[in-house]
C-alpha cells in the first residue's frame, strides 16, 4: 500500500493502518530497534510502541515521508529503552561506543541551557551532515543514527574496516571542527 494511503488511514482513525505500517516497515523499524537494544524482545516492544506512537503522532502529524517518521519514532523509543535500562551503568553494545566516539565533538549536560543548546545542535548536525559528500554521509549516518556495527557498514558498503574506520575519524574531525568554527564547542 502507497504511504498516502497508509496516512489517510491514519487521519481516519482506521486500524488497519498500523497494519499496514507493520507489513511495509516493520523489518525497517526492527533493524533500527536491534541496533540499538541487546535484546530481541525489548527491540520488538520498541516497534509495537512505534504503531502507537504513529497512531496518537498522525493527526496532528502529518509526515512526508513515513519510513523517516516510523524510523525516527522507533529510535526516540530504543534510545529511551536503552538509557532506562543503563542508566546506572554503561554497558557495552554499539550504542555507548557510538556515542562515546561522538563524546569529543559534542558537549552534553542536564541543565535548562543544555535543553536549549540541543536544539541548536540538532540544526547543526542537519547543516553539517548535508555538507558531506554523499557516501560519507551514508556511512556517518548508519554509524551514528542507525547505529550500525563497522563490520556490518564494511559489508555493506563493500569497504575494508580500515576504509571505514578512518572517514569516521575524518568525519568526527570535521565535525568537531565545524562545531567550533559555529561557536558550538
Amino acid at each position: 500500500m502507497e504511504d498516502s494511503k497508509i496516512i489517510e488511514l491514519y487521519l481516519q482513525r482506521d486500524e488497519q493502518a498500523i497494519a499496514e505500517s507493520s507489513c511495509k516497515y516493520g523489518a525497517y523499524c526492527q533493524t533500527i530497534a536491534c541496533n540499538i537494544l541487546s535484546y530481541r524482545e525489548d527491540a520488538e516492544e520498541a516497534v509495537n510502541d512505534t504503531w502507537l506512537g504513529a497512531w496518537r503522532a498522525i493527526p496532528p502529524a502529518m509526515p512526508e515521508v513515513l519510513r523517516t517518521f516510523l524510523g525516527k519514532i522507533t529510535r526516540r523509543l530504543s534510545l529511551k529503552r536503552y538509557r532506562d535500562q543503563h542508566r546506572e551503568k554503561r554497558g557495552g553494545g554499539q550504542v555507548a561506543l557510538a556515542l562515546e566516539e561522538l563524546s569529543d565533538c559534542i558537549p552534553g549536560g542536564d541543565s535548562p541551557e543544555d535543553a536549549y543548546d540541543e536544539k541548536e545542535l540538532a540544526a547543526l548536525l542537519r547543516r553539517f551532515v548535508a555538507k558531506l559528500p554523499d557516501t560519507e554521509r551514508r556511512v556517518f549516518l548508519c554509524r551514528y543514527w542507525y547505529l550500525d556495527a563497522v563490520p556490518d557498514i564494511c559489508r555493506q558498503f563493500g569497504f575494508g574496516e580500515s576504509k571505514v574506520r578512518s572517514m569516521l575519524s575524518r568525519s568526527r574531525k570535521r565535525l568537531r571542527s565545524y562545531l567550533i568554527k559555529e561557536g558550538f564547542v
